[in-house]
């Protein structure tokens, strides 16, 4: 049996502004081209369908056109999708018997019984293989949420979150490998932030709380595969246990990533085999490297790049290092850009000062013994390279005395 594992489609999301429908409909075509010309048996999305709790109507129509393709051109595709934290569990569950009637499985949120005991039917879906035989059975457990936990006692040092989240999972893989023949694979889907997973800058989020939250590999240890989703680089914290990643690059900090999706093999039950397959990058991202904003200038003007539709056009990145600030910056990158098939996604500005407070260094100084004027100075060199001009300092001191004034 051939599994596609993949997670963090973020449909809707804009970058910086832009849409990015383009892209998402590029990824969703070869995605499901890749399904068939592979022969997979099942696709598992684990979490983070969408950028937002309530995304727009284009997105629902994105994924449902591509759940509807896939389930006319392969009839006998096992599909399996969870919510993550940026999902509406509601939203997600309010298809779920028009989306049954035609075997997809979406998952958004856990349920419970009137007295509190976990509802396990609809999170354990068996996946069969080519000859319709059940070779696996997939614990779909959506993102959970504080109010989904249920922890009565807790031994001395355990985190009621973690623990929470550990007796979900222990009772839907518990009841998953006892309906598990011996030939068949028990496969763990989750939407969680593990502890060691390392962050895609500035592009996601720790759940549960945040690191003191992390969860411990170990509560998947049932499961002969774990497909999660939430963290956008792949990676494999633990043995068995494997993040995707997003298909797209949700941040400019990711632009010279390899973006992925993870075909994985079972023969009699057993893990055999696991292949990354890159992701095709729809839209280039282009970061320029630090550098004063004449030097960036000029790197816009020897830009050479081919004529694309407007949504196909590269996204660009400015990014500067400036002793101080200088006026009209946004209009000479945008008017140095003029005409060229390049969509400005973001400037980024750093200064050379020197970083320091006023604590900082061999000679500490009271507050109380320095001058305000001396304290803007201070300030200005901490962010700034150099000394305030005396224009600046004059418009300081007169606010001052308006302050003062005011106060009086």
């Amino acid at each position: 049996m051939k599994i596609l594992h993949t997670a963090d489609w973020h449909l809707g999301h804009q970058l910086h502004g832009h849409e990015r429908r383009f892209e998402h409909d590029a990824f969703l075509d070869w995605l499901a081209d890749t399904i068939r010309e592979r022969q997979i048996d099942a696709l598992l999305v684990a979490g983070d369908l969408f950028d937002t709790a309530n995304p727009p109507a284009s997105a629902w129509q994105q994924l449902y056109r591509f759940l509807a393709r896939l389930r006319a051109e392969l009839p006998r595709l096992n599909m399996v999708l969870i919510g993550g934290n940026h999902d509406s569990p509601s939203k997600l569950d309010a298809p779920h018997e028009l989306l049954r009637a035609f075997d997809l499985h979406l998952v958004g949120s856990i349920s419970r019984d009137e007295e509190g005991r976990l509802e396990t039917e609809r999170l354990l879906v068996p996946l069969q293989d080519k000859e319709g035989k059940v070779a696996a059975w997939c614990a779909a457990v959506p993102f959970l949420r504080s109010s989904d936990l249920r922890v009565e006692q807790l031994a001395e040092g355990q985190d009621r979150l973690i623990e929470g989240v550990r007796q979900v999972y222990d009772t839907v893989l518990g009841a998953g490998r006892a309906r598990c023949e011996p030939d068949q694979a028990l496969i763990a889907m989750g939407h969680a932030y593990l502890a060691a997973g390392q962050l895609s800058e500035l592009s996601e989020r720790r759940v549960l709380g945040g690191n003191q939250h992390a969860l411990p590999a170990d509560i998947f240890a049932q499961a002969d595969y774990t497909a999660l989703g939430h963290l956008h680089l792949a990676q494999s914290p633990a043995p068995g246990v494997h993040y995707s990643g997003s298909p797209l690059p949700l941040s400019l900090t990711e632009a010279n990533y390899n973006h992925q999706v993870l075909e994985v093999t079972f023969e009699g039950g057993k893990l055999t085999a696991l292949e990354r397959i890159p992701v095709p990058r729809a839209v280039q991202m282009i970061r320029l490297p630090e550098s004063s904003l004449d030097e960036a200038l000029a790197a816009i003007a020897a830009l050479d790049l081919p004529e694309l539709p407007v949504e196909a056009q590269p996204f660009l990145e400015v990014r500067l290092l400036l002793p101080k600030p200088e006026a009209r910056i946004r209009e000479r990158i945008l008017a140095a850009l003029a005409g060229k098939p390049v969509r400005l996604a973001r400037i980024s500005t750093r200064y050379q000062g020197s970083g320091q407070g006023l604590a900082d260094g061999a000679n500490r100084r009271r507050l109380d013994e320095i001058s305000p004027t001396e304290v803007f100075r201070l300030c200005y060199q901490r962010q700034f390279e150099g000394e305030p001009a005396a224009e600046l300092v004059t418009s300081f001191e007169e606010i001052l005395v308006q302050v003062k004034e005011a106060q009086a």
